[in-house]
């Protein structure tokens, strides 16, 4: 061989030891940062491979293998955001970077793209196909040569959906599951509470159309499209419009026929929903579940129920719920240590790596992280009492007190800051904007001598009265600190409809306004808050007043609301308070 092609291939050589030292040490400060074991193998990927379903659809499917010889268990993840070479970087790392993770520590990992995304064939229709491709792909993966008979699946949002899809009469070799910010049902988060999640809904159509637009191939341009900042730009118009069965129109500039389903649906019992409803398979479900949420998720509500739901089907499910909204960096991170902790446990055998209790939750204000037996742990229910002063105590009010009013505009919604938002601005956030509205009750703690801590469900029962037969009513929760900050916690709203609120003897109404739930400690010194009013928009659509179909409706009326709190209507905040 001539000496200079030698040293060529010796200098390529160099550089490829070089690049596979530098891999290996950017893998290993990666390991550290996450928490996880150390990496074990080298990775290789297979990728787009088609994966036959019954009708002759293919759906395009990355197989990541450790570089070894051995068994390995497998790690199923399934996805409409596309997979590693279908988006650029970040946003192709939502997949990649787990799925690399996981077969370094040895998995065998499957990563797949829900039909009619990117490489997949057929029509892409949300929810409706992925019990069937779930279960098709099952058995894909049961007929490899590299299987070993151990199967789990992971993933957060969407991906979580796509196990509780296929959880009913699932196959042995289905061994463990870790589904997160997800639940069971998602339709239940296209209309929260007899509403339509406008801002949800708005934001998943935009992010996902442009995911798989002609921004994908430009990094910048893909990230620019999807900032905070333009959504903000495109979405606004949407939340603005009437009617809101237009709001694809706006947002995309073209309609979406699944969208026109969604919206020509709107009672959740509706055979259309019940289709892809896979709340029932919670009970059916035999394998470990792990699920992990965060007080601030929008889909929040819908994974305590599926826990509850376990719990009461004899089931033993894990719980994770740390201070994070949807789209939180904070939520991956901890699925990938969590989830690899919980497949090494179910589908290796390493039961040591199981931590001791069940149930693990971050309890704010106290900053801390506190393992539980089960989820919620004992604690008093406390009445915090509505009065006219704008105050909360709990003592009952007086008799005779006047109720409040205020005067409520759908032309002029009261708006939502922060909260359980599918996009930043999210999380908590300074309510003090909306505090000063006159379409805003405020009723406030004193300054607190001790610390108040609140773990379980939060809810508002409320007398209230209204001019008209159609509205809505909100309640939300927040702490207030000592330089005035108030800080919203968890909320919740009731739509009024004829027939759908208690009337009481004297004509009121007497609803229950489940706020959800949350783990925090109000500190000595700060107070406890409750906000009233009739809208959050976008969060919730705003409700119109006139009784029109939501999806057609355009006129508006204004409301006179009515918030009684005497001690013959006993207006209150209820909160689980454990100290």
């Amino acid at each position: 061989m001539p000496k200079t092609r030698h040293a060529l291939l010796l200098s390529l050589a160099g550089l490829a030891l070089a690049g596979l030292g530098a891999y290996r040490t950017r893998r290993k400060w990666i390991g550290q940062l996450l928490r996880l074991p150390p990496a074990r193998y080298d990775v290789i990927v297979e990728r787009n491979i088609r994966v036959p379903m019954p009708d002759g659809v293919t759906l395009a499917t990355d197989h990541y293998a450790p570089i070894a010889d051995g068994s390995f268990p497998t790690i199923l993840i399934r996805t409409p955001y596309g997979l590693e070479t279908d988006v650029p970087l970040p946003v192709n790392q939502m997949i990649a970077f787990p799925a690399q993770r996981f077969a370094e520590r040895g998995y065998h990992v499957v990563a797949q793209s829900t039909r009619g995304r990117f490489e997949s064939e057929g029509d892409y229709v949300p929810f409706i196909h992925e019990a069937a491709d779930g279960r098709a792909t099952l058995e894909w993966i049961a007929r490899q040569a590299w299987f070993n008979g151990a199967l789990g699946m992971w993933g957060a949002s969407y991906l979580g959906y796509v196990q509780w899809a296929v959880t009913a009469n699932a196959p042995p070799y289905l061994k463990a599951l870790f589904p997160s910010i997800t639940g069971s049902n998602l339709m239940s988060a296209v209309y929260p509470d007899g509403a339509v999640a406008l801002d949800t809904i708005a934001t998943w159509l935009y992010v996902v159309n442009e995911m798989e637009g002609e921004a994908q191939h430009s990094v910048w341009e893909m990230m620019r499209r999807i900032s905070p900042q333009t959504q903000a730009q495109r979405l606004t118009p949407v939340y603005h419009s009437l009617p809101i069965g237009q709001a694809d129109r706006i947002a995309l500039g073209h309609s979406l026929p699944y969208f026109s389903q969604w919206i020509g649906h709107p009672q959740l019992d509706d055979p259309f929903w019940r289709e892809v409803d896979h709340s029932r398979n919670a009970t059916r479900a035999t394998m470990p579940i792990h699920l992990l949420s965060g007080w601030y998720d929008l889909l929040l509500r819908q994974l305590l129920a599926d826990y509850a739901a376990l719990k009461a089907a004899g089931r033993m499910p894990h719980l994770t719920i740390g201070p994070w909204f949807h789209t939180n960096p904070l939520n991956q991170t901890w699925s990938i240590r969590a989830g690899l902790e919980w497949f090494d446990a179910h589908l290796k055998g390493e039961r040591s790596r199981l931590r001791r209790h069940p149930v693990e939750i971050f309890v704010m204000g106290a900053n801390h992280w506190r393992e539980l037996d089960a989820w919620p742990p004992p604690a008093h229910e406390t009445r915090y009492y509505l009065n006219s002063d704008a105050s909360l105590s709990t003592n009952l009010p007086a008799t005779n007190l006047p109720p409040d009013r205020y005067h409520y505009d759908p032309a002029d919604p009261t708006p939502s800051i922060g909260g359980p938002r599918l996009m930043p601005p999210s999380g908590p956030m300074d309510q003090r904007a909306i505090e000063g509205r006159p379409d805003v009750l405020i009723y406030t703690t004193p300054t607190l001598e001790e610390d108040v801590e609140v773990i379980g469900a939060v809810r508002l029962e409320l007398y209230a009265r209204s001019s008209l037969p159609h509205t809505d009513f909100v309640g939300r929760l927040c702490d207030v600190y000592p330089d005035g900050r108030s800080i919203n916690i968890c909320d919740g709203l009731f739509r009024i409809e004829p027939g759908g609120a208690a009337i009481q003897p004297d004509g009121r109404l007497k609803i229950s306004i489940d706020m959800s739930a949350t783990a925090t400690r109000f500190l000595r010194g700060h107070r406890i808050r409750l906000h009233v009013a009739s809208a959050a928009h976008p969060r919730w659509n705003r409700n119109l007043g006139t009784g029109e179909p939501f999806v057609s409706g355009t006129a508006m009326l204004a409301a006179e609301q009515t918030v009684y709190h005497d001690a013959a209507h006993p207006s209150a905040l209820i909160l689980s308070v454990t100290i």
